[in-house]
C-alpha cells in the first residue's frame, strides 16, 4: 500500500510539473471564476407598474446589491424616482434585519406585495423559500403559510383581486386569505409519490413545469397538474461527502423506453371542494400534458397534450366544470413538434396564436378556438424564434427573428391578419443579440442588447419608433476591463458541413497573430438539439475563457451542425431525427477539415475539441469518430450513451429504443470508444442528477477492457453545473486549461 501509494504521487508530480499554465492565464482564471471580476450587471428584477405608466427595480445602498434593498419606483416617460418600498419597512420585527428580496410580485391593483426570500434551490432553480405579503395601506408584513418549516413554499401568486395568495407545501395546494389569514388545504393527497402543484424530475428538467397550478381569470378556481410517481424507475445518487457514511438521493427518473409518472389535470374551487379531473383521452404513462392555460371567460382550460412519441400535440379544451375535453387544432410532423410557450387568446378568446412548422419554418398562426379555421401570419422563408407581445386591440404581432443571419436576434412586428410585409423594429445599426421586455402598453420596452464583442447594456426605448429614453445598466466597468480581451481578433465565417450544407462558425485568434505561421486550433462544440454555440451575443464567462486561451496562443473556433436550434428552417433543425450524435459527428468534422483547408495558418497536427453535458457527447463522438483529425479532448459531464438519459428529451429526437436500437447506438460514443487515439480527458460530477455519473463509470469500464489510456476527473457531489462549493468553477477551467496546455503544445510556428 506505501508503494502504491509514492508511485501515485510521484504520477501526480511528474503529470502536475508538466502541466503549468501561464502566470498570466491563471491570474486571468482567477479574476473570471474566482473573483468574477467580469460579471455583467442585470437589469431584471424590473416590474411593469400602472399598465406600463411606470416600473419598480430593486436598488441597494450605495449602488451595492448584497444588502438589503429598497423598491423604487420610475415614471417612464419622465424619469422621476421615488422610494416605493424602503427596506426598512421589511423587517419581520423592530430588531431584525430587512428581508433580502430573492423575487418579488406586485398585486393586480398594486396594493399589495408578495415578497420571495429565504430560498433553496431545488436542482436547477431556488423554487422553495418562504412568502411575506406587504400591504401598501398599512405598512404590515406578514409571513404566509403559518407555522410552517422555514423556506418549505413554493410558486405563491396573488389571486386575481389581489385578496388571496395560492401556494404549495409538501405537495398540496393551499389558498390564504389576506384579510384574515386563514388558509384552505385544496389538496390532501400529496406525498412522497403523489405530487400537486408542482412537478416530477422530467417535466421539470424538459418541459421546464415547476410552477405547476394556475388561477382562473375570475379567481374562483385553480387548475393544477397532479403527477404520480408510483413505478418510475428511481435513480439513486450517493453523496458521501456530507456525513460519515453516504447518504442516498432517491429520484424518480425515466429513461427512454421506460416507466414515466401518471400526469393528470384537475380544476379545484379556490374555496375548497373535491377536484374535477379532465378527461383527457389514452394512458396518462404513455402521453405528456405539457402546458394548460384557463380561457379568459374561465370556462375551460386549454391543455398542451402530446403523444409519447412527441411527433403530436393536440390543443385540448377541457370544460372546468365537467371535465370533458375536445380537441381544438392538431399541430404532427414526421419528426418532432415542439411545446408552444407562445400560447396566447386574441379576440377575448374566440382565437388562439401558434407556433408551427407545418410550412418548413416556424410561423406565427393564428387558429380559431373552434379549430375550423387557421391562418399564417408571418411569412415562409424565416422563422420566428419567440413571441413577445399581443397588440389585440391595434392587431400587431411583436416578435424575435433574424431572417438574413442566424447567429443574430431583433424585433420584428408583423400585422395579425398577416397582410404587409413583416417590420423590423430594432435599428439596422445594431447587429448582434436583442431581448425586450415589453410594457403591457406596448409603448415602451426595456432593451438588452450585446454582441460576441460587445458586454450587455440595458436601456428603455419606446416603441414602435425604438427610440432610447435612457440607459439603465451601460456595464462600463465591464466594457474598459475586456478591452485588452477584444483587439479585432473576432470573426463570424461560414463553412460546409458534411452533406455541402452550410455552418455559421466564429473563430477567436491569439494576441500578434502571424497569418504565415501555423497555430493550433481548440474547438468548442455542442451540437445537441437544445442550443447553439455560434450566436452573434456577449458569451459571459465562457466566452471570457475561450478569449484567455486564445492569449495564451490557440485559435479558439465553433461551429453549429445540422439539428442545432438555429433559425434556419424546419429541415436543418430535424435534420438529426433518429440520428443525433451521428450528424454532429460528420458535420463539425467537415467542417474543421474545410477550414483547415482554406486557413493555412491552422495546424492540422494541433487540434483539441472541447464540451460540455450533449457537447461532452459530442467530444466523445469526434474523438473516437475522427481519431486521425483530433488529438486532444476533454468532455465534461458527457452522456456516453443516450438510453441512459431521460424519456422526454432522448424520445423526443431518437424515437424509443425498441423502435430505434440502431440510431440509439449509432448515435452513443461508448459504442465507437475503440477508435480513441488522442489524449482524452473526462469530467464529471458525482451527484449529477441531470446526466448521470453512471454513464462515465460504464465508459470507463469499456475504455479499461480496450486498454485505451486517458484521464479523468471526478467532482464528489457536484450537479451537472459542477459549480457547488468555493473554488469550483475556477478549479474545472484550471483543470481544462493545464491538460489543453500540457497535451497540445501552444503558439504560432
Amino acid at each position: 500500500m506505501r508503494l502504491t501509494l509514492l508511485l501515485v504521487l510521484v504520477c501526480v508530480e511528474v503529470w502536475g510539473q508538466g502541466a503549468r499554465v501561464p502566470s498570466a492565464l491563471d491570474a486571468q482564471l482567477q479574476s473570471i471564476f474566482l473573483k468574477n471580476a467580469y460579471d455583467a450587471k442585470t437589469f431584471r428584477q424590473a416590474r411593469w407598474v400602472e399598465g406600463g405608466a411606470a416600473y419598480t427595480t430593486l436598488e441597494g445602498q450605495g449602488g451595492r446589491n448584497d444588502g438589503p434593498r429598497d423598491i423604487v419606483r420610475y415614471a417612464t416617460a419622465a424619469g422621476e424616482r421615488s422610494i416605493l418600498v424602503a427596506a426598512s419597512a421589511l423587517k419581520p420585527s423592530p430588531d431584525a434585519p430587512p428581508l433580502m428580496i430573492k423575487d418579488y410580485t406586485w398585486s393586480a391593483d398594486g396594493q399589495r406585495l408578495l415578497i420571495f426570500t429565504n430560498t433553496r434551490r431545488v436542482w436547477r432553480q431556488e423554487t422553495r423559500g418562504d412568502y411575506w405579503v406587504w400591504e401598501r395601506a398599512t405598512g404590515a408584513l406578514r409571513k404566509l403559510g403559518g407555522a410552517v418549516p422555514a423556506s418549505s413554499l413554493m410558486f405563491a401568486k396573488f389571486s386575481p383581486d389581489g385578496g388571496r395568495v395560492a401556494y404549495v407545501h409538501d405537495n398540496n395546494i393551499f389558498v390564504e386569505e389576506l384579510r384574515t389569514g386563514a388558509a384552505i388545504q385544496l389538496t390532501t393527497d400529496g406525498s412522497g409519490t403523489i405530487i400537486n402543484g408542482t412537478s416530477d424530475w422530467v417535466y421539470e428538467e424538459e418541459f421546464a413545469v415547476r410552477d405547476g397550478f394556475r388561477w382562473s381569470p375570475d379567481g374562483r378556481s385553480i387548475a393544477y397538474w397532479q403527477f404520480d410517481t408510483s413505478g418510475v424507475g428511481e435513480f439513486t445518487l450517493i453523496n458521501n461527502t456530507d456525513s460519515l457514511y453516504p447518504q442516498l438521493i432517491r429520484i424518480p427518473y425515466p429513461k427512454p423506453g421506460t416507466k414515466n409518472s401518471a400526469v393528470r389535470v384537475g380544476v379545484v374551487a379556490a374555496k375548497g371542494g373535491a377536484t374535477k379531473w379532465m378527461d383527457v383521452p389514452g394512458d396518462s404513462r404513455e402521453q405528456y400534458i405539457a402546458r394548460i392555460e384557463w380561457s379568459p371567460d374561465s370556462k375551460q382550460v386549454a391543455l398542451q397534450h402530446l403523444n409519447r412519441q412527441q411527433n403530436r400535440n393536440d390543443l385540448l379544451l377541457a370544460d372546468a366544470a365537467t371535465g370533458w375535453t375536445q380537441r381544438a387544432f392538431r399541430d404532427e410532423d414526421a419528426a418532432w413538434v415542439d411545446v408552444v410557450d407562445d400560447f396566447h387568446w386574441v379576440d377575448g378568446g374566440g382565437q388562439f396564436t401558434w407556433l408551427s412548422e407545418r410550412g418548413g419554418w416556424r410561423q406565427a398562426w393564428v387558429v380559431s378556438r373552434d379549430g375550423q379555421s387557421s391562418r399564417a401570419v408571418t411569412p415562409l422563408g424565416s422563422d420566428v424564434v419567440r413571441f413577445l407581445r399581443l397588440d389585440d386591440q391595434e392587431q400587431w404581432l411583436y416578435y424575435i427573428a433574424s431572417p438574413d443571419n442566424a447567429t443574430q436576434r431583433y424585433l420584428w412586428r408583423m400585422r395579425l391578419n398577416g397582410q404587409g410585409k413583416p417590420e423590423r423594429l430594432t435599428p439596422a445599426e445594431q447587429p448582434g443579440t436583442h431581448s425586450y421586455s415589453i410594457a403591457p402598453n406596448g409603448r415602451w420596452a426595456f432593451h438588452t442588447w450585446s454582441s460576441f464583442d460587445r458586454p450587455p447594456m440595458t436601456e428603455l426605448v419606446s416603441l414602435p419608433d425604438h427610440k432610447a429614453v435612457r440607459t439603465l445598466e451601460d456595464n462600463a466597468e465591464l466594457r474598459r476591463a475586456v478591452v485588452p480581451f477584444l483587439e479585432n481578433r473576432t470573426e463570424f465565417f461560414e463553412v460546409k458541413g458534411s452533406n455541402g450544407t452550410t455552418l455559421n462558425g466564429w473563430m477567436i485568434r491569439p494576441r500578434g497573430f502571424d497569418s504565415s505561421k501555423k497555430y493550433p486550433v481548440l474547438v468548442h462544440v455542442y451540437g445537441e438539439p437544445a442550443a447553439t454555440t455560434v450566436n452573434d451575443a456577449w458569451a459571459g464567462p465562457r466566452g471570457l475563457f475561450h478569449r484567455a486561451l486564445a492569449e495564451t496562443g490557440y485559435v479558439v473556433v465553433s461551429f453549429d451542425n445540422r439539428g442545432t436550434p438555429a433559425p434556419k428552417g424546419r429541415a436543418w433543425r430535424k435534420a438529426v431525427y433518429g440520428e443525433v450524435g451521428v450528424a454532429s459527428s460528420e458535420d463539425q468534422a467537415a467542417a474543421l477539415r474545410a477550414l483547415l483547408a482554406e486557413r493555412k495558418y491552422l495546424d492540422s497536427e494541433r487540434i483539441a475539441v472541447w464540451g460540455w453535458s450533449g457537447g461532452g457527447a459530442n467530444t466523445l463522438n469526434l474523438m473516437f469518430r475522427s481519431p486521425d483529425l483530433y488529438q486532444v479532448g476533454m468532455a465534461v459531464a458527457p452522456v456516453p450513451d443516450q438510453k441512459l438519459y431521460d424519456t422526454i428529451y432522448q424520445e423526443r429526437y431518437m424515437g424509443v429504443p425498441e423502435s430505434n436500437k440502431a440510431g440509439y447506438d449509432r448515435g452513443s460514443p461508448i459504442h465507437f470508444a475503440e477508435g480513441l487515439k488522442g489524449s482524452l480527458l473526462i469530467v464529471h460530477g458525482t451527484g449529477d442528477d441531470n446526466v448521470h455519473y453512471q454513464g462515465v463509470e460504464r465508459l470507463i469500464n469499456r475504455l479499461v477492457e480496450l486498454g485505451k489510456p486517458f484521464d479523468m476527473m471526478a467532482y464528489p457531489n457536484r450537479s451537472h453545473g459542477i459549480s457547488e462549493g468555493h473554488g469550483t468553477s475556477y478549479h474545472l477551467h484550471s483543470l481544462l486549461a493545464r491538460y489543453l496546455w500540457g497535451h497540445l503544445d501552444a503558439g504560432g510556428r
